[in-house]
């Protein structure tokens, strides 16, 4: 993928928290896909599934992962978002291209569910230790998939072979 980016006009982009209010994320959950990172990530022991406590997926053992910020490259997405649900630091491995993930749920009422164009990352981290944020209940590392593994997970996995 060739890119051309004036840096200034980027840099100018990526500020604030990245947060969205309310009635504008309703507006963008109905109507476009949300662009966005999954990381695959690996340590020395397995892989680390955290377990969504928000909709879609609430629930579910899932890959770390979120958003894409205006301005932001994929690769600077990978790392905070590692940073932000994990407090882990993390080494990007590979890239596996581009997933669509179609939910009935969402997180907005009367949204029609949930669509995303999720980007998917295999990252190592030397941690075995990691905080949990506020869209998660559990945090662990697996040698085996569990039980209450979401479809997408698993195919994440599967793809990359790391169960």
């Amino acid at each position: 993928m060739t890119e051309h980016v004036d840096n200034a006009i980027r840099s100018e982009a990526v500020t604030g928290p990245g947060w969205i209010d309310a009635d504008d994320w309703a507006t963008i959950v109905a109507s476009v896909p949300i662009v966005s990172i999954d990381l695959v990530v690996k340590t020395g022991a397995g892989v680390v599934l955290a377990r969504r406590t928000n909709e879609p997926a609430s629930g579910e053992w899932f890959v770390p992962g979120g958003r894409v910020r205006k301005g932001e490259r994929l690769q600077e997405a990978v790392h905070r978002v590692a940073e932000e649900e994990l407090d882990a630091d993390v080494t990007i491995e590979a890239s596996l291209g581009a997933y669509q993930h179609f939910y009935r749920t969402a997180d907005v009422e009367d949204a029609g569910g949930k669509h995303y164009l999720a980007n998917g990352f295999v990252v190592r981290t030397d941690s075995e230790t990691f905080a949990l944020d506020d869209q998660h209940d559990a945090v662990d590392i697996f040698e085996t998939p569990p039980d209450d593994l979401h479809p997408y997970t698993a195919q994440y996995l599967a793809d990359t072979g790391v169960l």
